[in-house]
């Protein structure tokens, strides 16, 4: 499998699910503000233009964050990255994922343009960024108050949501947004930060996180 990635971008998720799974896998930068990979344009990949992409072995390309969380952790059953396909488990994991998609990951987007392309990125200006705390803080209020009593989102273990919601907390990070002030978030992310799996991913991408 090919992931492809932007460092700090959303593809951080995968690339901690891929180490979490135990998975054999390459990694392809992007640029995307030139929209271009060592292959060329990455809009052949990918014509929605933005990471995470994942290439199968069989040639097939998956888009969408939280769809290729599944996709991974179904690849490692014995791993438990996502319940049971049929429980009600596997129901309330999938909960988050899209709540994650639709009303953190999203809310975190600027709408300016960078240059002359509006891209999926975080603001980068004053204004931008209070609007972007404004949307955003509410929504993990709610997930501060879901996490009391609670290692994980699911429970007392690890699982595909976890690397998703540590990325969008690393943004929150980048946009100076205190997590003192929800310290049940406070604590998972201390708690995530640690982990092998998000430890070497961090090695690879922190430093070049813009």
């Amino acid at each position: 499998m090919i992931l492809f990635y932007a460092a700090g971008a959303s593809s951080l998720a995968p690339h901690i699910l891929l180490r979490e799974a135990g998975l054999s896998f390459t990694l392809e930068p992007v640029d995307l503000s030139a929209g271009r990979w060592s292959g060329g344009d990455f809009a052949a990949i990918n014509p929605k233009s933005y990471v995470p992409a994942l290439k199968l072995g069989d040639g097939e390309v998956l888009t969408e964050c939280a769809v290729i969380l599944q996709f991974i952790a179904d690849q490692a059953r014995e791993r438990a990255l996502m319940p049971a396909f049929g429980t009600m488990e596997r129901y309330r994991a999938m909960e988050w994922l899209n709540y994650i998609a639709t009303e953190l990951h999203k809310n975190f987007i600027t709408p300016e343009r960078h240059g002359d392309r509006a891209a999926n990125f975080l603001a980068k200006t004053a204004t931008g960024q209070t609007a972007t705390r404004t949307l955003v803080s509410p929504r993990l209020a709610f997930v501060d108050c879901a996490l009391e009593g609670r290692a994980f989102l699911m429970g007392s273990h690890f699982t595909a949501p976890d690397a998703y919601l540590f990325a969008m907390l690393t943004w929150a990070g980048r946009l100076d947004l205190d997590l003192a002030g929800w310290p049940n978030l406070e604590r998972y992310f201390a708690r995530l930060a640690p982990r092998p799996a998000v430890l070497e991913t961090m090695s690879i991408e922190g430093r070049h996180i813009p």
